[in-house]
């Protein structure tokens, strides 16, 4: 059962939103904000990829790398907004970033572990639920059924998709107890205040007007956007969220020594390849994400999940 039913009109813009969507899948029409993407350097990439694993195997650390994938850190993060709705001082949202949960076997008994011990209002997933970009995505129901189990915040689970995804794991996934947001806002309501939440389709494979359309809200909420990527964070500024949670980066997950990325995907601003960023007024978080892509292996980049506790002041206390 949802947490936050969809109405009527959320239920004829989902049957627009899926029509986009799916022709977009269906003739792998790849498309960012700054325009269209093309498949060259992606092959490239893969080919690289396959080089950089034998090599990576034949100098005898792989297996060191793989160990670095499951080996999961609980980053807390406290953030301070003085305007911060007074009956949300204190709230925690768990985020769960590129899972990739069919990359690695027994992914999601690791995550079982480290989550099922944590304290948080409301849980959070911005996309890249598989480890492919196309195909089958029905073999990551059975993990995410049961990390379904420790996933059970007295706020819900709220999703958006990455570009791994496919708009055919909505329904069966919102089955399971997530709602997502496909361009979509709901309120998290406490003891007559409100929070704010907005999530936007995928923008680095799947992007469209309507993502940038569902930030252009104009009431006085404290505000929140859960997207992918971070390519959206001007638009949101502008709009006064306060907060932006994304992943898509895996952080780098191959780094050299002292965090530097080999290849993170993040052009726009390097910055913001990991960790926390700001933007005018907003606070913004770029997680490492929790899984792997491309090679089930990290060197200098620990998968995370993270917990976010909400202040109401100036700055949060250490």
């Amino acid at each position: 059962m949802l947490n936050y039913p969809l109405h009527k009109k959320e239920k004829e813009d989902r049957i627009i939103w899926a029509s986009v969507r799916s022709t977009l899948e269906a003739f792998r029409f790849k498309h960012k904000r700054s325009g269209k993407k093309t498949r060259s350097k992606w092959t490239l990439f893969e080919r690289l990829l396959w080089v950089f694993k034998l090599l990576l195997k034949l100098a005898g650390l792989y297996e060191k790398g793989l160990a670095n994938a499951k080996n999961i850190e609980v980053t807390n993060v406290k953030l301070a907004f003085p305007d911060l709705p007074s009956a949300f001082n204190g709230f925690k949202i768990l985020h769960l970033s590129d899972l990739h949960i069919d990359a690695i076997e027994g992914l999601e008994n690791i995550l079982v572990r480290k989550i099922k011990p944590l304290d948080f209002d409301l849980c959070v997933i911005t996309g890249d639920f598989r480890m492919d970009t196309t195909g089958s995505f029905r073999q990551i129901f059975p993990a995410m059924q049961k990390l379904m189990t420790v996933l059970r915040p007295e706020n819900g689970v709220l999703a958006v998709l990455g570009n791994h995804d496919t708009y055919k794991m909505v329904d069966l996934l919102e089955q399971l107890g997530i709602r997502f947001l496909l361009n979509e806002s709901v309120f998290v309501e406490k003891e007559n205040q409100r929070l704010l939440i907005t999530g936007t389709d995928d923008t680095y494979y799947f992007y469209t007007d309507m993502a940038l359309h569902a930030l252009e809200h104009n009431g006085n909420d404290f505000s929140i956007v859960l997207s992918h990527t971070n390519e959206l964070s001007d638009v949101a500024a502008e709009n006064n969220y306060k907060l932006y949670l994304c992943g898509h980066t895996h952080g780098g997950q191959i780094c050299l020594p002292g965090g530097i990325p080999v290849i993170s995907h993040q052009k726009e601003i390097r910055e913001r390849v990991r960790g926390l960023w700001r933007q005018n007024g907003m606070m913004g978080y770029t997680s490492a994400g929790a899984g792997v892509s491309g090679i089930p292996l990290r060197f200098n980049c620990p998968p995370e999940i993270t917990v976010f506790e909400l202040m109401r002041g100036d700055t949060a206390p250490v």
